[in-house]
Parts: structure tokens; sequence; C-alpha cells
């Protein structure tokens, strides 16, 4: 963690995760405001994490109050599901599995 809040600033690897809560207007943006999403079952975008163990991530984020849709789901290339932030914004939680042999994800029809 680099900053708490205001935004809450994340390092992972080389790279940060900034989040802001939102606000009104900029000079950079000033037509836009920024807030969270009013429909739960509607989204324009989300953010993708990968981790090395989705169970375990799933458990220890659980057992902390995180809001999960399902449990993790194995689609083949990947094992996800799917977790709200206090915001109500979307994440996808995923981890690896047979996209690293080529393996691509299941088709939503196929049983």
């Amino acid at each position: 963690m680099v900053l708490d809040e205001n935004p809450c600033i994340v390092k992972v690897a080389n790279g940060w995760i900034i989040m802001n809560p939102g606000g009104g207007p900029t000079d950079d943006k000033p037509d836009v405001v920024l807030r969270t999403p009013e429909d739960p079952h509607t989204v324009s975008s989300f953010l993708n994490v990968r981790v090395a163990d989705i169970h375990a991530f799933y458990a220890t984020a659980s057992a902390k109050g995180a809001e999960f849709l399902t449990p993790p789901v194995d689609r083949r290339a990947e094992l996800r599901c799917y977790m709200r932030d206090p915001d109500g914004y979307l994440i996808e939680v995923g981890q690896a599995t047979g996209l690293l042999k080529g393996i691509l994800a299941r088709v939503d029809t196929e049983t």
C-alpha cells in the first residue's frame, strides 16, 4: 500500500493501481462526474486481477467480508470469480490455468 485513500494507491510489481472515490468535474474533464454504479447488474467496465491461488484469495477475502457473486468457476482457460468493492464496482479475480497450456475459455453454451 502506498496511500490508504483519496486516492487509494496500491503498488503492484512495477506499477501502481490508483482508485479514486469519484467526484465532480475538473479542469481536464470539465463535463464529467465520476460516481459509483447506480445499477449493480449493469457495468461499463471492471478491473481484472490475476492471482497465483484463487481459492486461497477467495477464502481470505471472504473471511474479511468481501462480497463475491459466486465462488471461483472453472472456465477451462482460467478459474475466476467476481467481487464487488465497497462502492459496488465489479472486480474480476482470476487464476490462469488451461490458458497456460493453450486451452481457451469455455463458451457459455457448452456443458
